[in-house]
């Protein structure tokens, strides 16, 4: 499947390709989008939107887009994953940074990836990948 979403990612759009690869397609193909592009793609292109306003998969109901792939797919029950999602949710929602205490470590390692990569967004989901790994193994320890 081909998923889309706007270009320049930070937090919640690198992490939710790694959720989507891990756990929901593996063979998922990501297209990153200028913001004003992403439905015409999207339609054109048979992907699924994520992380865009007005999308299901994207900030609804106080959720992070990372909290709505897991209430869609089912993966709510996996404590680990939701106690990642709560940490991806304190680094993308401003008003809720402090809500766990991991929510500021995320944002700046995020917010490094970005500066350094700026655009390419393929580069950081390649290179934070084996972190989001290491933090979910983190999670599974500490919250299963």
């Amino acid at each position: 499947m081909k998923w889309i979403t706007r270009e320049n990612g930070n937090v919640d759009r690198i992490a939710c390709p790694w959720l989507i690869k891990r756990f929901i397609d593996p063979d998922a193909e990501f297209l990153f989008a200028p913001k004003e592009m992403v439905f015409k793609l999207a339609k054109e292109l048979d992907a699924i939107p994520f992380d865009i306003p007005d999308v299901e998969l994207g900030h609804v109901e106080g959720r992070c887009s990372f909290e709505s792939i897991l209430r869609k797919y089912g993966l709510e029950d996996n404590r680990a994953l939701a106690a990642l999602a709560g940490i991806v949710h304190a680094a993308d929602v401003q008003e809720d940074l402090d809500t766990v205490p991991e929510g500021r470590g995320l944002k700046a390692i995020a917010n490094g990836f970005a500066i350094l990569f700026g655009k390419d967004d393929h580069q950081k989901i390649a290179l934070e990948t084996p972190m989001y790994d290491a933090l979910y193994a983190w999670c599974e320890k500490n919250f299963n």
